[in-house]
């Protein structure tokens, strides 16, 4: 329980200095948060439970695949913003892009022996 709660804590300090910077210096911020942080602690903690190099190796070629059908959502969402369109309806139509695409990547990658 203690190893969770160090996990939450130092996962929830990066995402509060991602966001603290943006206010200040937003292309700074978007940086920081671009960086791949939460798979790399995510790495991190997965080995720490179970150091199993397969098991690892499986998980970061997947994260690999799940991160091509967010990247649309970044473009989408400022591309909304800009063209007036309120914060949370772009942030809803963003999101929901991302798991349409999510769900169409579970549907081909096996199709090119793609295991997710």
């Amino acid at each position: 329980m203690l190893f969770l709660a160090l996990k939450a804590l130092i996962s929830g300090i990066l995402i509060a200095a991602a966001s603290t910077l943006a206010k200040r210096y937003p292309g700074f911020g978007a940086l920081v948060a671009s960086l791949p942080l939460v798979s790399v602690l995510g790495m991190i903690w997965l080995w720490g439970e179970k150091p199993d190099t397969a098991n690892m190796a499986d998980h970061v070629g997947a994260t690999f695949w799940y991160i091509l059908p967010s990247l649309p959502m970044f473009l989408a969402i400022p591309a909304l913003l800009r063209s007036g369109v309120g914060f949370w309806l772009s942030l809803g139509l963003g999101c929901g892009l991302t798991i349409a695409l999510y769900a169409g990547m579970l549907t081909i990658a096996p199709r090119f022996g793609i295991s997710l």
